[in-house]
């Protein structure tokens, strides 16, 4: 090499540290652009998706191969709900129901947090209650109405008093199983630093039992939406469910699979919300960004 060459090269001297290579930002606006691509094509074939099935109810009970009788056309069901989503009634329904949801929720979550950390970071208390946990847990909430109804009548408290008990046990597990299965290796490596109990809960373990807190909230989420409408169509508590059972009764099909819709778009919302609350909180989690990168 020339001497010019080398006092050329010399001259030029290292990249500065932090400064991203030639081309990065078009790779990383590439990038961009084929996520947000792809996240179009997705909802695409959801939207088409959905379409495809109402198209085919609407064909089967137009022909006749669905009795008109008992499977309203999609497009007199959505017209329904049309009207309904712009009266008040509706929207009093839902928040009756979402409403023992929520209590429920926030009930269950207050014992279940707790209680949980304690048994899983308690071998000797985890034992001790395994049994019992093992029995109550798929005792069926249904079999509680009767129970409830007598001891609550048919108001929000027998609502909330089953959704604590069906949504208590899936956090429960959750959680204990997060305690669980923080690193032994971490646990050791805080303790040689110095950190007290008190810290290494808030910086490992609590860090660590994270996501699996999350999965039980959203699938507790889910229970309890359930429940809740269940215990409104069997005891005729006020929300959604009451109002089902009274459509059915008055033979208003149309309004009777609207109220069903409802509460099917309910559910997703709930669910959707719990993930992105997800993602948010846990944007740090390796699950997580597999997730987003994916």
């Amino acid at each position: 090499m020339s001497v010019e060459g080398t006092a050329s090269a010399a001259s030029a001297g290292p990249r500065e540290r932090g400064t991203p290579p030639p081309g990065a930002a078009q790779g990383a606006s590439r990038l961009r652009r084929l996520a947000e691509r792809r996240r179009v094509r997705d909802l695409g074939l959801r939207v088409a998706g959905v379409l495809t099935v109402l198209s085919a109810l609407e064909l089967c009970s137009r022909v006749g191969l669905l009795s008109q009788d008992w499977f309203p056309p999609v497009t007199e069901t959505y017209a329904e709900l049309g009207r309904l989503a712009a009266g008040h009634p509706l929207w009093t329904e839902i928040g009756r129901t979402l409403n023992g949801w929520l209590v429920g929720i926030v009930i269950a979550t207050l014992l279940a947090v707790p209680i949980g950390v304690l048994l899983g970071s308690n071998n000797t208390a985890y034992r001790f209650s395994r049994v019992v946990i093992e029995f109550c847990r798929p005792i069926p909430s249904v079999a509680l109405i009767p129970l409830a109804v007598l001891v609550y009548g048919v108001g929000l408290e027998m609502k909330v008093f089953l959704i604590v008990f069906v949504t208590f046990w899936p956090i429960l597990l959750q959680v204990i199983y997060g305690v669980r299965d923080v690193d032994p290796l971490v646990q050791d490596t805080a303790r040689s630093y110095g950190l007290p109990p008190s810290a290494r809960f808030l910086r490992v373990t609590l860090p660590s039992a994270a996501p699996y807190i999350a999965t039980g909230l959203r699938i507790a989420s889910s229970i309890a939406l359930v429940l809740a409408v269940t215990a409104e169509l069997v005891v005729g508590a006020p929300g959604l469910g009451q109002s089902i059972v009274v459509a059915q009764s008055n033979a208003l099909l149309p309004r009777m699979y609207a109220l069903i819709i409802v509460t099917g778009l309910v559910g997703w919302a709930l669910n959707s919300v719990f993930q992105a609350i997800e993602r948010r909180l846990l944007r740090w989690h390796p699950s997580q960004r597999r997730e987003v990168a994916q």
